[in-house]
């Protein structure tokens, strides 16, 4: 069993890998693992972040969670990988699902990291906070092949005590008004 990093919701399960939903078929798989086996899960609380509870009333996500520079993290550099479940499906109600991977044969792959997941799903959405990100979204793979969506620093350093904001895009915050 995962070490749980402080301030882990009870209700989600900590995973450092992803998990394939049954929804996602064996070709596309493939595609998104490169045909390599899972990697072992690491069990380990993540060395550049940690999750904190917002108290600044000014915040939009005041009484809820962030996620936070444990160190400084130098610009262009890879922070953390968005760990969740890797599926197949429409699922309008999640806060918590981003695009992986979109085929041209119309399968749409996700990573919904609402019921499981790591340290990632608390990175906060810039507006509100700051007058622009300091992080984004990129898709790249890993060394043993996988696609994975991660957040990298943009062009300057995010210091030790810093929140991690990226931008969740217009679609996202259209779907929700």
């Amino acid at each position: 069993m995962s070490r749980k990093p402080s301030q882990w919701p009870p209700s989600v399960q900590f995973i450092t890998t992803p998990r394939y939903h049954i929804s996602v078929p064996a070709s596309t798989r493939t595609l998104l693992t490169n045909g390599a086996p899972p990697p072992p899960p690491t069990h380990a609380i993540h060395p550049l972040v940690r999750i904190k509870r917002v108290i600044d009333p000014g915040h939009p996500a005041c009484e809820q969670h962030g996620l936070f520079a444990h160190k400084k993290i130098p610009p262009r550099s890879h922070i953390i990988d968005y760990i969740g479940q890797v599926h197949c499906e429409q699922r309008p109600d999640s806060d918590y699902d981003l695009s992986l991977h979109r085929s041209q044969d119309g399968v749409n792959v996700g990573i919904d990291a609402r019921d499981m997941g790591n340290e990632s799903r608390f990175v906060n959405d810039y507006r509100g906070i700051q007058d622009k990100p300091n992080a984004e979204f990129v898709d790249y793979r890993t060394a043993g092949g996988e696609l994975r969506m991660s957040i990298w620093t943009m062009g300057e350093a995010i210091k030790k005590g810093d929140e991690i904001l990226v931008s969740y895009g217009k679609s996202w915050w259209r779907s929700r008004t």
